[in-house]
C-alpha cells in the first residue's frame, strides 16, 4: 500500500544573495520547519536523534558537544596557561606577568605567563569553536534527515545502517576524516601558529637572556625590519634579504632547466633505435636513485671538500699549490665557484628522475606524427623542435612547475654540500644560502623566530604565486586532455 503522507513542496531558491543567503534560508528552513526533536537539537546536540530513537547517535553528539563546552567553559590548564574562553581573550598578550621566582638553571621564571602557549591554545580553542559549529551543524542535518524519513513514509536510519554506510556509499568520508583531522593538528595549526610569530616580538636568545617566557605584538614591524633594517636583527636582514633572495631565483631556474632538458637529452640517447646495452644505461643511473640522496650529497662534500682526494691529486699533480674552496666551506672562498658547483652537482642526482619520466612518455608519443613529418621532409633536428619537445613538455608541465618550486624549497643540496658557505662575518646567510637554509639558521641558529617567520612568509608567497601563475597559462590546464 502507497503511503499518503503528503510531501512539502520543495522551496525554491533564493533569487540572489548567493551562497550566504541561501545558507540562512535553509538554516531557518530546518528550524522552522522540523520536528520538536530538530528544533531542540539546535540547543542541545543529539536531541533530535533521541526523538527518533537514535539513542546511540544521539548520545555520541550530546558527549562530544559536553566535552567541547567543558574546555571552553572550565578552561582546563596546563602549566598554569587555560584553554577555553580564556585562552581567546589572552590571545591580546595584554594581561602577561612574569611572577614567580627565577631559576638559573633553566634561565627561567619558575611561574608566571608563559606567550608562546597562551597564542598556541588560544589558536586551538579557535579551531574548538569550528569543530563545535560543524558539529552542530552536523547534528542538526542528522535530526532532519530523519524528519524528511519520516514524511515519506521511511523509518530513521538504525545506528548499524549508518556505520554500513560509512562503509559503503561514505567510505570517502570515512577515509579522508583521519587525514583532515591529522593535517589540521600537525599541519594548519602550526603554520597559523607561526605565522602569528611574525607579527610579534618573539626572540628566543632575547628572552633567554631576559629569562622571561614573555613577548607582545609588534604588528608589521618585522615585515617594515627587512626592507628598513631596523629592530632585532634588522640590519643585517635588510643587507642580505635581496641578495639572498636573488640567488634563491637564479638556483631555481638553473637547476631545474639543467635537469629537466638534461633529462630529456639523456632519454632520447638511451631510446635511440640501434643503441647497445640500454639495460646497461639506464641502470648506471637509476643507481643515483637508488643511493639515499644525503649519501650522495655528503660523499660528494668530502671528495671536494679541502682535504679530499681531489684536492690532493690536483696538489700532487703540481697544478696548484693550495686546495681549491669548491664548495665554499671556508670564509673567503669564491662565492661564484661555489654555486656553480651546486647547479652542476644538483644535475647528478637530480637527471636520472626526468630521465625515466621523459623515457615513458616518449614511449607514448603517436608514431603518426613522426610518420606525417618525414613524408614532408622534416630532418630529426626539426622533429624534435616540432613534435618530442612541445609533447615533453605538454604533459611533465605540472612537474615541471612542482620541480622549480620544490628547488626554491632545495634544502638538503645547499645545506649537505656547502652549509650555506662561504660565510660572512656578521650575517646569518652565506654566500649559497637560499631563503629556505637562512630559515633555518636565523630559527634555529639565532633563536630568532619572528624573523624566521617573516622569512618563511616570504618564501610562501613567493612559491604560491608562480604556481598558480604559471600552472593556469600552461597548456597542461587550459588545454587538458588535448594535444596538436
Amino acid at each position: 500500500m502507497k503511503s499518503t503522507a503528503i510531501q512539502r513542496p520543495l522551496t525554491p531558491k533564493p533569487a540572489g544573495g548567493g551562497k550566504l543567503r541561501r545558507f540562512w534560508s535553509n538554516l531557518w528552513k530546518r528550524f522552522a520547519d522540523g520536528s520538536a526533536g530538530t528544533k531542540l537539537s539546535h540547543l542541545i546536540f543529539g536531541a533530535g536523534n533521541v526523538y527518533h530513537k537514535q539513542y546511540l547517535k544521539g548520545l555520541l553528539f550530546f558527549l562530544l558537544q559536553a566535552a567541547i563546552l567543558w574546555v571552553m567553559i572550565a578552561c582546563p590548564t596546563v602549566n598554569g596557561t587555560p584553554y577555553g574562553y580564556k585562552a581567546i581573550l589572552n590571545l591580546s598578550l595584554k594581561n602577561v606577568h612574569e611572577g614567580g621566582e627565577f631559576d638559573p638553571l633553566t634561565g627561567h621564571f619558575m611561574t608566571g605567563s608563559d606567550c608562546k602557549l597562551m597564542v598556541l591554545f588560544g589558536f586551538v580553542s579557535i579551531a574548538l569553536i569550528v569543530i563545535y559549529l560543524l558539529l552542530w551543524n552536523a547534528n542538526v542535518a542528522s535530526s532532519w534527515k530523519a524528519d524528511n524519513d519520516r514524511k515519506i513514509g521511511k523509518k530513521p536510519t538504525t545506528f548499524k545502517e549508518d556505520l554500513k554506510e560509512l562503509l559503503d556509499g561514505k567510505f570517502h568520508a570515512l577515509m579522508l576524516s583521519p587525514t583532515c583531522i591529522a593535517a589540521l593538528v600537525f599541519t594548519i595549526l602550526p603554520t597559523i601558529f607561526m605565522i602569528s610569530l611574525a607579527f610579534s616580538t618573539y626572540n628566543d636568545q632575547d628572552m633567554n637572556n631576559l629569562g622571561t617566557n614573555l613577548f607582545h605584538w609588534n604588528g608589521v614591524q618585522n615585515f617594515v625590519s627587512v626592507f628598513t633594517g631596523e629592530g632585532s636583527l634588522g640590519v643585517e636582514i635588510h643587507n642580505r634579504f635581496l641578495p639572498v633572495l636573488g640567488w634563491t631565483f637564479i638556483w631555481a631556474i638553473f637547476a631545474t632547466l639543467t635537469c629537466y632538458f638534461g633529462g630529456i637529452i639523456l632519454a632520447l640517447l638511451i631510446n635511440k633505435k640501434g643503441l647497445k646495452g640500454k639495460k646497461i644505461f639506464r641502470t648506471v643511473f637509476i643507481l643515483t636513485i637508488a643511493v639515499p640522496q644525503f649519501i650522495s650529497l655528503l660523499s660528494v662534500r668530502n671528495l671536494l671538500g679541502e682535504y679530499g682526494p681531489i684536492n690532493a691529486l690536483l696538489q700532487d699533480l703540481g697544478w696548484i699549490s693550495k686546495p681549491i674552496g669548491f664548495l665554499g666551506l671556508r670564509v673567503g672562498d669564491s662565492e661564484t665557484l661555489a654555486k656553480i658547483m651546486v647547479i652542476l652537482i644538483n644535475m647528478w642526482v637530480g637527471i636520472p628522475y626526468t630521465m625515466l619520466m621523459t623515457s615513458g612518455i616518449l614511449m607514448n608519443i603517436p608514431t603518426d606524427l613522426y610518420e606525417a613529418a618525414r613524408v614532408d621532409g622534416a630532418s630529426t633536428l626539426k622533429m624534435f623542435f616540432k613534435i618530442t619537445l612541445p609533447y615533453v613538455i605538454f604533459v611533465t608541465t605540472p612537474y615541471l612547475i612542482s620541480s622549480f618550486v620544490g628547488n626554491i624549497n632545495s634544502f638538503n643540496t645547499i645545506y649537505l654540500l656547502t652549509g650555506g658557505g662561504p660565510t660572512y662575518t656578521g650575517y646569518q646567510a652565506g654566500g649559497t644560502d637560499l631563503l629556505v637554509t637562512w630559515l633555518y639558521k636565523v630559527t634555529i641558529d639565532q633563536g630568532s623566530y619572528n624573523t624566521g617567520a617573516v622569512i618563511g612568509i616570504f618564501t610562501f608567497l613567493i612559491t604560491a604565486t608562480i604556481t598558480l601563475i604559471t600552472y593556469r597559462r600552461s597548456r597542461a590546464y587550459n588545454e587538458e586532455d588535448t594535444f596538436q
